[in-house]
């Protein structure tokens, strides 16, 4: 298991891309950062596009990719895929014709370059040689990680934006992670403001990997504030954490 990293920033700063981890070059979770990271012969081999929840750092490529295919004349469909609370908000707030062409009947209703995939909670969708499984974390929205299996039993968990979840690891429990990508997004000072906007410090991250039974393997760090970097990247250092990686744009996790 390959997975590109896109983006992995917190703010759009420049030399900071937004959230969007690339699977095998085809599919993507995430995607802030997707027209900004990808060039275009890469672009068109995206396929799957598996979002978290529907804030605009963390799906904005969608409505650039949707755009660059018509424009580019090729003739393909991109399946958008999560829970239906989200899709609901693109599709209301984003793909409406007002903010944005409704690119899931352009060019033509039945031929339309987005196509808006529900999922089921705890369900596996299946695709090539991963099984696919959203679970609920805890967001100021409605929003669920992915859990993401491979025909060798290899296993990474991707929470998206999450605060405090035990529910979430609940549900995980037994399932050996092999990598984690998780967010921390303020430094331990804002440990209040991370809480009320369901966000993690590396305090509260030290909490919630003592709930991971078994603990995951490799542990990577994403959607860190730009502003905050050198004080989180010291904080997290601190931690008693084994396997501790704080991810960079541009990398390659393999699994």
């Amino acid at each position: 298991m390959k997975v590109k990293v896109l983006g992995c920033s917190g703010a759009e700063f420049p030399g900071h891309h937004l959230p969007g981890f690339l699977l095998d070059d085809r599919i993507l979770f995430d995607a802030g950062s997707l027209t900004t990271a990808l060039n275009w012969k890469a672009q068109q081999r995206i396929e799957k596009i598996f979002v978290t929840h529907a804030h605009l750092d963390h799906m904005r490529g969608i409505l650039f990719l949707a755009d660059n295919l018509i424009v580019g004349n090729v003739e393909r469909q991109v399946k958008v895929l999560s829970v239906p609370p989200v899709l609901r908000t693109i599709k209301q707030h984003l793909l409406n014709s007002a903010v944005w062409p409704d690119f899931t009947v352009i060019p033509t209703f039945h031929g339309a370059v987005l196509s808006l995939v529900g999922l089921e909670r705890g369900q596996p969708y299946r695709t090539g040689d991963y099984a696919i499984t959203p679970f609920n974390v805890d967001h100021s929205v409605p929003a669920v990680g992915y859990l993401v299996e491979d025909g060798q039993g290899r296993r990474l968990f991707y929470t998206g934006d999450t605060g405090r979840t035990d529910a979430t690891w609940k549900r995980l429990r037994k399932k050996p992670v092999h990598a984690l990508i998780i967010e921390v997004a303020f430094p331990n000072r804002m440990g209040e403001k991370a809480i009320l906007a369901k966000h993690l410090t590396p305090r509260l991250l030290e909490d919630e990997v003592a709930k991971i039974i078994p603990p995951p393997e490799k542990i990577y760090i994403n959607h860190v504030k730009p502003q905050y970097f050198n004080t989180i990247r010291r904080e997290l250092g601190r931690l008693k954490l084994r396997n501790l990686h704080l991810l960079h744009d541009g990398e390659t996790i393999r699994i």
